[in-house]
């Protein structure tokens, strides 16, 4: 008899998450505050331009362009609506940009110690 451990939903969308850097910290410890949903993400410096981007600083106004964190976080697509939900009542920005993409694979190239 074997007794089998359930298996979690494998990752098949990947939640981009853009926002200024005045609200990283805020934004990672409410992922981090949410395991179950966002396991975890990758955090990348970015730069955001358009006419919904705010330019907080005389450079960003000079250059056109405002600096953005990017936040990725790759999530069973089952777990997305309420991630959202919890993301949009704990901070309702509009300076907050996300996309959802289809995840085709998502693994390990090594075998975890």
């Amino acid at each position: 008899m074997s007794l089998s451990t359930p298996t979690k939903t494998p990752p098949d969308c990947l939640l981009t998450l853009a926002l200024p850097q005045s609200l990283e910290e805020e934004m990672l410890d409410l992922l981090l505050s949410h395991p179950d949903m966002a396991p975890g993400f990758t955090v990348v410096q970015g730069q955001g331009v358009g006419r919904h981007i705010q330019l907080a600083s005389g450079m960003e106004q000079v250059q056109g362009r405002a600096r953005r964190i990017i936040v990725q976080v790759a999530l069973a697509q089952a777990q997305l609506p309420s991630l959202l939900a919890i993301l949009r009542h704990e901070l309702p920005s509009p300076q907050i940009a996300y996309w959802v993409v289809p995840l085709l694979a998502f693994g390990r190239l090594g075998v975890s110690a």
